[in-house]
Parts: structure tokens; C-alpha cells; sequence
């Protein structure tokens, strides 16, 4: 494991002489630029582990993506490695089908302090939930990014992260009332705590995420990397081109479902992830938006 090898990953080539805010911005953004979100391991016959050797080899050396155990994982060995100081931390994904917080920490996040301001560092949610650059902790101020309007809102021990997107302009009829269309203005994100977390934390729901037959992602197969102008999908055999229009109010959603024999084709020239082993894609009903 070496951050030549990482930045190599993620197109980034500084500069960088300390870890000041400025660099922590570049580098979070080039990571989601070029590691896609990803859980298609589980439906390739792949185990997800938590072992950094294995994530560096899978993520870095195979050009592949992860979800947050991993990318949040390798991000934070990234920051340590670069001189920052981050702490882990879990959250607990909001359900918007049931309106509440999932029962246990299930997406792994870092907080970074830089010169006494502490930020939110998540490489690895996904879709238009996905932060570009980090988020000041700091309660109820808007932090406008690229996918939409961003703030994190303190309740005693709680914050919570929520976000305000645009309108969806879907393209293709066949879409309109799609389940993956997400039509809330604003909605919760998760919901964390600053007690500091440790790999053991995430171990017993990592393995349940992808062996439980209730779990969203044994449920779906998902694909999503960010791009200079919104963000690529591929949910079962759903791809989804979205663009951003920050301008006019509403975000285009080009979607349309593609063949069996045109995923491996799709996640290679849309997501450069080419996989070892065959893929099983999967759709099934379970509350999960774009």
C-alpha cells in the first residue's frame, strides 16, 4: 500500500505540501470522480471484506470500486498517510419509505479537524446523495455543492445530514413513475454521533449487508460514480446518465434498461470496472432512490 499508487487511482498529482483544507477538497472530489460506489461483489460470488491489504489490492490495483466499509476505509488510511488526523465515526442510514433511522450503524464516515474546524468526509454514498467535497460540521448552515444543497443538523448528540436536490426531469416516459426516481425536495441522509468507531463496529453488520435476504444491497445490484457534470448509474440492468442543472432548477435523468449482455460492456466503458467474475444483476423492490 502506497499513495502513488492511490493518487495514480484517482488522477490527482497535487500539489500537495500539507494537509490544509484546499487539498482534502481535491482529493475527496477526485476520489468520487473515479472510484465508483459499488456492491457488485456480492453478486459475482465475492466475499466484502474490511482488511485494508485487500481493499488497497481490490479498489486500487483492480480498479474496482466498494461501498463505505471499504471507500471510507481506504480514505481514511489516505488522510493518515497524507499527515490529517481522522476519526471514524457510524451513522445510521434514514429509511424515508418507514421515516426513520436504521437501527444500527451501517455507513462508516470520517471527521477531519483542520485548524480547529471539523469536516465530514464521505467518499462512498453514492448517487445524488453523494457529497463532492467535505462538509464543515457546523449545524444548519446550507452547503450548496454541485448535486444539490446540503446541511447537517444538530440535536443534542445527533447531526444529521440532510439534503435539498432539484426537480427530476426525466427523459424516457417509460421512467416517469420509476421507484428509483427520487421526488422529495429535501430528505434525511443518515444520522450520526462523534463517538469514535473502530473496524469491530462495522464487522457484524458488514456481513449481514451482504447476506441478509432483506438487505437493500442483496436486493440490487448498484453501480454509481460521479462525473464532471452529475453522475452514472447501473441498478440491476437500469443505467441512468443524470446532469446537474444547478440554473435551471431541475436535474435531467436519462435512463433506460440495458440487456444482459451489455452490462459487462456499460460498467466497463461508463464506470471502468472490469470484473473478474460474472455478474448476476438484480432489481428487486427495496426503498432505494438515485
Amino acid at each position: 500500500m502506497n499513495l502513488e499508487e492511490y493518487f495514480k487511482r484517482i488522477g490527482f498529482y497535487g500539489p500537495f505540501s500539507k494537509p490544509d483544507l484546499e487539498t482534502l477538497n481535491q482529493v475527496h472530489k477526485h476520489h468520487v470522480m473515479s472510484i465508483p460506489f459499488e456492491n457488485l461483489s456480492i453478486h459475482c460470488g465475492e466475499k466484502i471484506t474490511m482488511d485494508h491489504e485487500l481493499i488497497f489490492n481490490k479498489i486500487v490495483r483492480s480498479n474496482r470500486g466498494g461501498w463505505c466499509c471499504e471507500n471510507n476505509l481506504l480514505f481514511a488510511w489516505v488522510l493518515k498517510e497524507m499527515g490529517y488526523n481522522p476519526v471514524t465515526l457510524g451513522s445510521r442510514v434514514y429509511n424515508n419509505t418507514i421515516n426513520q433511522f436504521g437501527p444500527k450503524d451501517s455507513h462508516l464516515i470520517n471527521k477531519v479537524v483542520i485548524d480547529g474546524t471539523a469536516y465530514i468526509a464521505d467518499v462512498s454514498f453514492g448517487a445524488s446523495s453523494q457529497i463532492w467535497y467535505p462538509l464543515e460540521l457546523v449545524s444548519g448552515k446550507d452547503q450548496p455543492q454541485s448535486p444539490g444543497v446540503f446541511r447537517l443538523i444538530q440535536d443534542g448528540d445527533l447531526w444529521t445530514l440532510e439534503k435539498t436536490g432539484r426537480k427530476p426531469l426525466v427523459l424516457n416516459e417509460a421512467f416517469t413513475n420509476s421507484p428509483l426516481v427520487d421526488k422529495s425536495p429535501t430528505k434525511k441522509i443518515y444520522g450520526f454521533t462523534l463517538v469514535p468507531r473502530g473496524v469491530d463496529n462495522f464487522l457484524e453488520t458488514s456481513h449481514c449487508l451482504q447476506t441478509d435476504p432483506k438487505s437493500l444491497f442483496t436486493n440490487k445490484s448498484i453501480c454509481s460514480l460521479q462525473t464532471a457534470t452529475g453522475f452514472r448509474a447501473l441498478i440491476g440492468w437500469t443505467f441512468s446518465e443524470v446532469t446537474y442543472n444547478n440554473q435551471e432548477g431541475f436535474d435531467v435523468l436519462d435512463m433506460k434498461d440495458i440487456s444482459d449482455d451489455d452490462v459487462d460492456k456499460v460498467l466497463k466503458e461508463m464506470f471502468n470496472v472490469l470484473l473478474a467474475n460474472k455478474l448476476v444483476p438484480i432489481n428487486n423492490k427495496a426503498g432505494y432512490t438515485i
